[in-house]
């Protein structure tokens, strides 16, 4: 380049010239003369080929967010393919349960609805309740005899996720409506709606709630005269609604008007401190296909728990409830929350309002227990189912290992190791595999919450029994599981 720049270029270009096309035929002379390639040694594996890279937890911010894909045309993909991925789930949900309605002719709610009974999971062929808990973990998992409806349950679409409401609930307040999906579950496998308001402070009022839904137009009625002017704040938080990852007012949204409808309310999911049965996906874990399916859990006696989250063990309802707005509402995503409107809450004068009212939040009563949360002697004969149910309960069933009286929780966190008893299998679109440890869930009160387990995979207390009668291995007989049905009717 000096001689060129320097020398004249002229007298030097035919020798630049005369260099590259050498230095080119003799490149390709060396490719056209490469030896044929040797064939593959047999005693000499080859390499295996890379993995390709995991997906990026990144990689599914909506393409609607970044302004690639408008509105219209985002609803008008997801109308047409929500019959599609409804006839998905009601195929999956027909294959695993039977979901005939069977209400109890006694057991009810507080508000009157009827619990649903008897086991809805399906059993594999040629095979029986009694037949299974007489076989070894390995033994089910070998022979694929693990039930269906006692396998992780996906979202109805878990692909998307995203919070979901039962029907009821939206026939209620419309602005809960998804255009893309629908709940899955029967409303008989659902708490009743709307549920009772107890409170731990006004135990001789009962109900509280006047059979209404709580809600950012009535709290005032319902509560003023109860509550402190603080914990009236409180409650008016937890019934306002704010930006959430589905509902929202951005393009990348499932509702169809947002005009003054931008968000959910904690109570929306937690109605009137309890639940409606409502759905998401765990919000901090990836991939998607990985992500746990989360039923609702009741706020009732929250008061005496010291683990929040079913994995991710927060230690006061402070921080729960700080970590819902900030994430859960956000699936974990913190760019997402930032483009359509996070609400950080005030530590001092707004988390600590919301979280004193749920503190309050009482179980319903319980007329059969006695000061130690046992059943009272008193009121019940010795060989009652009762009494048979609770003798069971602390000792051949093994629930009290995990769920201690009074209030039925040892505010720990356990790994059943279900996946003992089947493959890692994929169901429209999870990943059933191991899931871990999941906090110990209060059972006062737990004929008013079905479904049961973290996602709600059990729909029934008597599914509920039959799935730890296997996974315990305790071999409880037909009649001693329907005694333990009973004393948890009782709680």
């Amino acid at each position: 380049m000096y001689a060129l720049a320097n020398r004249g270029w002229s007298r030097w270009l035919p020798w630049a010239v005369m260099t590259i096309v050498v230095v080119g035929w003799t490149g390709a002379s060396m490719i056209q003369s490469k030896p044929p390639d040797k064939p593959a040694n047999p005693l000499k594996p080859e390499k295996p080929k890379p993995a390709e890279p995991p997906v990026s937890s990144y990689d599914q911010i909506s393409p609607a967010l970044l302004g690639q894909v408008g509105f219209a045309d985002m609803k008008a993909k997801d109308l047409a393919g929500k019959a599609a991925i409804e006839a998905r789930q009601k195929k999956l949900l027909d294959e695993r349960y039977d979901l005939t309605a069977h209400p109890s002719a006694d057991a009810k709610m507080t508000r009157g609805k009827p619990i649903s009974v008897g086991p809805t999971a399906k059993l594999p062929a040629d095979q029986t309740w009694e037949k299974l808990a007489e076989m070894s973990p390995d033994d089910v998992k070998t022979n694929d005899l693990f039930p269906k409806g006692f396998l992780p349950l996906p979202h109805p679409h878990h692909e998307a996720g995203g919070m979901l409401f039962p029907q009821a609930e939206v026939k209620l307040l419309p602005r809960l409506e998804r255009f893309d999906l629908d709940f899955d579950l029967p409303e008989q496998f659902l708490p009743e709606f709307p549920p009772a308001i107890f409170l731990t402070t006004r135990k001789d009022l009962g109900d509280v709630s006047q059979g209404k839904v709580l809600t950012v137009d009535n709290f005032h009625e319902i509560f003023d005269g109860i509550l402190n002017a603080k914990d009236l704040e409180g409650v008016r938080l937890l019934v306002t609604q704010f930006p959430q990852q589905q509902f929202n007012a951005t393009a990348d949204r499932k509702t169809d008007k947002p005009e003054g409808k931008l968000g959910v309310a904690c109570f929306d999911c937690h109605v009137n401190g309890h639940t409606s049965g409502a759905t998401h996906l765990a919000g901090d874990i990836r991939p998607q296909s990985h992500r746990r399916r989360i039923d609702t859990p009741s706020l009732r006696g929250v008061y005496i728990q010291r683990l929040f989250g079913s994995q991710r063990a927060l230690k006061t309802i402070e921080d729960f409830t700080e970590f819902e707005q900030r994430a859960a509402y956000f699936d974990g995503d913190q760019v997402s929350a930032a483009a359509k409107g996070i609400n950080p809450l005030e530590r001092g004068s707004q988390v600590h309002f919301m979280s004193e009212v749920q503190e309050l939040l009482d179980f319903p009563p319980a007329p059969g227990l006695g000061l130690d949360g046992k059943l009272d002697p008193k009121k019940f004969k010795e060989d009652s189912p009762e009494m048979r149910g609770q003798k069971l309960f602390f000792g051949k069933a093994a629930c009290a290992s995990c769920h201690p009286a009074p209030f039925y929780t040892d505010n720990l966190m356990h790994d059943l190791k279900v996946e003992r008893f089947y493959k890692t299998q994929t169901h429209n679109g999870l990943v059933a595999t191991a899931q871990g440890p999941i906090k110990t869930f209060p059972l006062r009160g737990v004929k008013e919450s079905p479904p049961y387990f973290h996602d709600g995979r059990l729909l029934t207390l008597e599914d509920t029994v039959e799935f730890f009668n296997l996974i315990l291995e305790t071999k409880l007989t037909a009649e001693e599981k329907k005694d333990l049905v009973t004393f948890l009717i009782a709680l």
